[in-house]
């Protein structure tokens, strides 16, 4: 335990961090684990819908510094690879 005033702070300040950082990356694998059971099913509004929120959910962990910016492009180029597709199996 610190014993210095800033270091306490530092303490309380990292952990509400810790929090929010770890909803953000768990909400971001959470849309793009939906986004991948969608295609899968074959549903193809469906999987349109969730490909809008992952990537939502994508590019607001890369502005946070939760994940690079190129592994961002990297997971919405292969969720979108995933959504055509589940659209060329339809027609």
């Amino acid at each position: 335990m610190p014993n210095i005033k800033s270091a306490k702070k530092r303490v309380r300040s990292n952990a509400k961090k810790e929090k929010v950082n770890t909803q953000i990356t768990s909400s971001m694998r959470t849309a793009i684990k939906n986004v991948e059971k969608s295609a899968k099913a074959g549903n193809k509004e469906e999987t349109q819908n969730k490909l809008n929120i992952a990537t939502q959910r994508i590019d607001k962990a890369m502005k946070s510094g939760l994940v690079h910016k190129n592994k961002a492009a990297r997971l919405k180029s292969r969720l979108t690879k995933l959504k055509n597709q589940v659209e060329k199996v339809e027609q």
